[in-house]
């Protein structure tokens, strides 16, 4: 189900102001920020450390209540968590206790999948992203890059509408990072589920999406840029990032995020001092 706009999800006019401890003056994470994500649709938020990005994620959620404006899904306010999105956060939510496939399963027990149904899903999806076999193995058995493709496969299983990633593969080693990158974008391009990634890569958000939208430096962060990409689908990460039109696509974006990444350096300086 879709809106006439087509919009799968709607960040409009949000601000997030949180109390301070100890009687402290408040403060404005998010400011008057509006962003959309169109069904089918691949977009990249970029910005400073610190301004922000996680915030406006966790409120297309429906983890976060905004201080003000209004949350869209597919045209209809939302109300509580975000139930036709999928989340996939920076540390892997694997519970140590249960194998890749018990994890894989979670989220299908918990909708009322009968067994059967979801231990066969789970299978397929922990196949689909490169771990048959490797069912029966608990989180600490996983390196970095399996644990990853199994929080996708627990991601991806309940076949949400909205996918919202939180920095994802920040943790990985750059081969195993763009595999997993690419890994993404193959499974994406079957099925063109609205995408809302939160990186600090630049190169990363360029290669994957089709809109990259910058942030300013907090606080009170509000989109300040927005870049269609028009490279060529489909994308091999590593590839592209060579092509002329790559190298012009990075330019332009970076000389509107630079002066906002130099603002929340020094931010972060004088808190330190």
């Amino acid at each position: 189900m879709t809106t006439g706009s087509g919009y799968a999800l709607e960040l409009l006019g949000i601000a997030c102001t949180f109390a301070a401890s100890g009687g402290g003056p408040s403060y404005t994470a998010v400011a008057d920020s509006t962003l959309r994500v169109a069904a089918g649709e691949f977009v990249s938020v970029v910005g400073p450390t610190g301004c922000g990005k996680s915030t406006l994620l966790n409120v297309g959620a429906g983890l976060l209540a905004p201080s003000a404006g209004e949350v869209r899904v597919f045209g209809e306010p939302l109300r509580g968590l975000n139930r036709r999105a999928g989340y996939m956060f920076q540390t892997e939510a694997l519970l140590p206790w249960r194998s890749a496939l018990d994890n894989v399963m979670l989220g299908l027990q918990y909708r009322g999948v009968p067994e059967a149904d979801a231990r066969a899903k789970a299978q397929d999806w922990l196949a689909r992203v490169g771990l048959a076999g490797f069912g029966d193995r608990y989180p600490h058995q996983l390196s970095g890059g399996m644990r990853k493709r199994t929080a996708l496969a627990q991601t991806l299983v309940l076949d949400p509408d909205i996918i919202l990633m939180d920095e994802p593969f920040s943790a990985l080693d750059i081969q195993t990072r763009q595999l997993m990158e690419d890994e993404v974008l193959e499974l994406w391009s079957a099925k063109k589920k609205a995408v809302l990634f939160i990186t600090h890569d630049l190169d990363e958000a360029i290669a994957m999406s089709d809109r990259v939208v910058v942030l300013s430096a907090g606080p009170a962060t509000r989109p300040i840029g927005e870049f269609s990409i028009d490279l060529p689908r489909p994308r091999n990460v590593a590839e592209v990032r060579a092509t002329p039109r790559f190298i012009e696509l990075h330019t332009q974006i970076w000389d509107v995020l630079r002066e906002e990444v130099l603002k929340g350096y020094q931010q972060q300086l004088r808190k330190v001092a």
